[in-house]
């Protein structure tokens, strides 16, 4: 005779399956199957000739029969067990932000993801989306405006709540407005202040092809350490929500000073001189002995400075420019002669 299933105890769980269950009934002894619907449990052991321990298999939300099988037939179809839908959790995603523009490629973690039907970001769903498991998806982000956004999963267990965790950063792309020197020397190493909008979170900032060393940063403005370069180059900084505008940076030679005309003067008054040389364009201050003097910029091979009174003797005169200070040329101060 086949077997009959009289219950089966707990009656309902998981879609996901994985619940144990007693099944009790009749002629159990030789079991050769036990079924939730037509999908074999995932393991089953006959405890007696009226119970069974068996372990569900994954299923689709709703009930199915419960079957055993012996070597006498196949039991009644009418206990049932039903499956419930377990509604999906979001917790976590990598990475959390991204540009306005979307198409950023974001790993969303969380538990009872498979059937994913519907991947939202706030209320836009995601421009498309892959199950890689009951536990990931990938999906990929659709445009949206600056700011935080829960990112929700939807399966036939409902759709998951918005958590900390769930939360995706829209950012907008960096915007320069100026840079503060725009030029410096060839060697670099110097700080650059980058001003702005949408500038915290930079993960890079470019001197043409070169990386330069972050130091600060605000959602305004950014301290960087310029790297070496020549010539005239664009400055960008990228972060989450994209590249920047691009801003120029000069690189600019150390000056030299070839000479100073003329060489000597009175200790007792003011002189005058003309000193010529190279890269005097951007001189930003001259000094004699290290007292910064008044200066005229005439070309970027001449310029006029006022060497004041001093001690009889030698004075070192230097000039200092975007590109770092000269080496010094000599004025020498002269007494006033005796009568």
């Amino acid at each position: 005779m086949p077997p009959v299933v009289n219950s089966v105890d707990p009656a309902q769980g998981p879609v996901s399956g994985g619940t144990t269950v007693v099944i009790t009934g009749t002629g159990f002894t030789g079991a050769t199957a036990v079924r939730f619907g037509s999908v074999s449990a995932a393991s089953y052991s006959v405890s007696s000739g009226t119970q069974i321990t068996a372990v569900t298999p994954a299923g689709i939300a709703g009930p199915v029969p419960v079957t055993v099988t012996t070597p006498g037939g196949t039991s009644n179809a009418t206990v049932t067990f039903t499956y419930t839908a377990v509604p999906p959790t979001v917790t976590g995603l990598s990475p959390s932000s991204g540009p306005t523009t979307g198409g950023t490629i974001v790993t969303v973690t969380g538990t009872a993801l498979t059937g994913a039907t519907q991947v939202r970001f706030g209320s836009v769903n995601a421009a498309s989306y892959s199950v890689v498991s009951s536990t990931r998806i990938t999906a990929v982000s659709p445009a949206g405006s600056p700011g935080a956004v829960p990112v929700t999963v939807t399966t036939p267990g409902g759709t998951s709540a918005a958590a900390p965790a769930s939360y995706f950063f829209y950012t907008g792309a960096p915007l320069l407005t100026a840079i503060s020197p725009s030029a410096g020397p060839a060697a670099g190493g110097n700080t650059v202040t980058l001003t702005g909008q949408n500038l915290l979170g930079a993960v890079d900032v470019r001197f043409g092809a070169l990386s330069a060393t972050l130091e600060t940063a605000s959602p305004t403005e950014i301290t960087v350490r310029a790297p070496a370069g020549s010539g005239l180059v664009a400055v960008t900084v990228t972060t989450a929500g994209g590249a920047s505008n691009p801003l120029t940076y000069a690189y600019v030679a150390a000056p030299v000073l070839n000479a100073v005309s003329p060489s000597l003067g009175a200790a007792a008054g003011s002189t005058v001189v003309e000193l010529t040389g190279t890269g005097l364009t951007t001189a930003t201050a001259v000094t004699v002995d290290g007292v910064p003097v008044g200066f005229t910029v005439l070309s970027d091979t001449r310029m006029t400075a006022v060497v004041p009174p001093g001690p009889v003797g030698d004075a070192a005169v230097r000039v200092t420019t975007a590109g770092g200070t000269s080496g010094a040329v000599i004025f020498q101060r002269v007494a006033a002669p005796g009568i």
